[in-house]
């Protein structure tokens, strides 16, 4: 079917927004609403030159592609044929899907976040620490709440999520040009994005937290200045981040073949 590799394109994502979004909250408090984009929009220039990983031209459809602002129940459709109306119920944020996908994957390499443009809901379960003052950690019974997505990404064919991306990178191009990048290439973006995500380091356990105000946040001070994308890495645990890591691999290479 070839909507299963629309939902590995969007599973992918779900990986990485569902931690990403998700702030340590030991006490169920609530961040403001976060701007989506950081970069102001500038007047829209022409293309200066071409991606840097150009995708290859899909293959011919029966079908023309949707408008972007109009994409939301093919997309969904293709979901729930392949998921299920309750999987999609479950998952899945039914609004501006394409929209959404792009800021958040925009987003990871930046130190703040749109939850209100996730695509995906967040994770069950409340987040987990162990100790208190001076050993305030992260507990290890927290990633497991992120291991259903760790485990989707894994079922993936990522070719076939290329493919399929590469039929629809219209609308996430042109979603990106909304965002306020006219003249970048979103390809180009989302393997960068890709390889800051891989660049995370590998941090010895238990990962210690502080309470300053609220929101509890990394004791180190050079974790906790790094990315939303790296710190959500190091959240949902090193074996889960370990097995995250090979996927995007994967895709990375996928994504620039020439």
């Amino acid at each position: 079917m070839k909507y299963r590799a629309l939902w590995t394109f969007i599973g992918l994502a779900m990986i990485a927004a569902a931690a990403a979004l998700y702030y340590f909250r030991p006490w169920d408090a609530t961040r403001p609403p976060i701007p989506q984009s950081q970069a102001p929009a500038p007047a829209a220039p022409a293309m200066a030159q071409g991606p840097r990983f150009p995708l290859p031209a899909p293959p011919p459809q029966d079908k023309p592609l949707p408008k972007l602002n109009e994409s939301d129940p093919t997309v969904l459709e293709a979901l729930a044929t392949l998921m299920g109306p309750k999987a999609v119920a479950s998952f899945i944020q039914p609004e501006s899907l394409v929209r959404h996908i792009v800021v958040t994957i925009d987003n990871l390499t930046r130190q703040t976040f749109a939850p209100q443009m996730s695509p995906v809901k967040l994770p069950g379960g409340a987040f987990r620490t162990t100790g208190k003052g001076d050993t305030l950690a992260i507990a290890k019974e927290n990633y497991s709440r992120y291991t259903p997505y760790v485990r989707l990404a894994e079922t993936i064919d990522t070719k076939r999520a290329v493919e399929v991306y590469a039929r629809f990178y219209p609308l996430f191009q042109q979603a990106y040009e909304d965002l306020g990048f006219p003249g970048k290439h979103f390809n180009d973006r989302f393997v960068e994005v890709i390889d800051h995500l891989l660049a995370t380091p590998e941090v010895k356990e238990p990962i210690q937290l502080v309470v300053p105000h609220v929101l509890a946040e990394y004791a180190d001070p050079t974790l906790q200045e790094r990315s939303t994308g790296q710190k959500l890495l190091l959240r949902i645990g090193p074996e889960n981040g370990a097995r995250v890591k090979a996927k995007l691999r994967e895709l990375r290479a996928q994504l620039t073949k020439q």
